[in-house]
């Protein structure tokens, strides 16, 4: 016994530095295995194979890596519950420079923190199964609103529209018509109208329609259907 702990010792060390405890390690491989095979479900899966967006695909991955990881490694702290809500306040309300994140986004990198922070901070008290059923129920809901109870996936787009003088009420058709036209969607389901600009002769139009094709994660970007300066005047 005691040669086999000789030979296979829990932990080695250089000198005052520890280079590896194998428990501990072993621990965080399992953990942090659990908590990439549930991220990758909820967003290589659920959340890619809706919007086709790889920017956020990319974004939401890393972010779970580096929040487990931070979690993991700092859980010595005994701020746990401070820790993790600080988290969630600082990355709960992150935001692009260049394009304000959309709902579903933000309701997806939410999930992303709250599964990665669970992962890495459940201690002994909590059990495997504790920590799996709690998984699998955020995949369980995350799959029923985005596969089988909300199949109507509408998707908005905003246009910088120059044709000002079919926003008229009694020209409310041939707007549509016009839209419908130009950006190849068969059918816009409803339309809002929002800053119009006289002088330059545009306005912006949020346009909603269905997305059967969930190909294309559209939802928030502009179109310009006129070249024209993004200053105010």
């Amino acid at each position: 016994m005691n040669i086999l702990s000789l030979l296979s010792p829990d932990k080695i060390r250089l000198g005052s530095i520890e280079l590896i405890d194998f428990s501990s390690f072993f621990e965080m491989f399992i953990r942090f295995s659990l908590n990439m095979v549930v991220i990758l479900i909820l967003i290589r899966w659920l959340y890619y194979s809706t919007t086709r967006r790889k920017d956020y695909l990319f974004t939401f991955i890393l972010i779970s890596c580096v929040i487990f990881l931070l979690c993991y490694l700092l859980a010595n702290v005994k701020l746990q519950l401070g820790f993790a809500l600080g988290l969630f306040a600082i990355f709960g309300i992150i935001r692009y420079r260049t394009n304000a994140m959309p709902i579903r986004e933000m309701t997806y990198l939410f999930l992303v923190i709250g599964i990665s922070i669970i992962n890495s901070l459940a201690d002994t008290k909590t059990s495997v199964a504790e920590v799996l059923f709690t998984n699998l129920i955020i995949l369980f809901f995350t799959f029923g609103f985005e596969k089988l109870w909300l199949l109507r996936h509408e998707v908005s787009r905003l246009i910088n529209y120059e044709k000002i003088d079919l926003i008229k009420p009694e020209k409310h058709n041939e707007l549509i018509a016009d839209l419908q036209q130009r950006t190849g969607i068969q059918k816009i389901d409803r339309i809002e109208i929002g800053k119009i600009d006289f002088l330059k002769d545009t306005c912006l139009i949020t346009i909603y329609y269905e997305d059967n094709s969930k190909s294309t994660g559209i939802e928030g970007e502009i179109e310009n259907d006129k070249d024209d300066d993004d200053d105010d005047d």
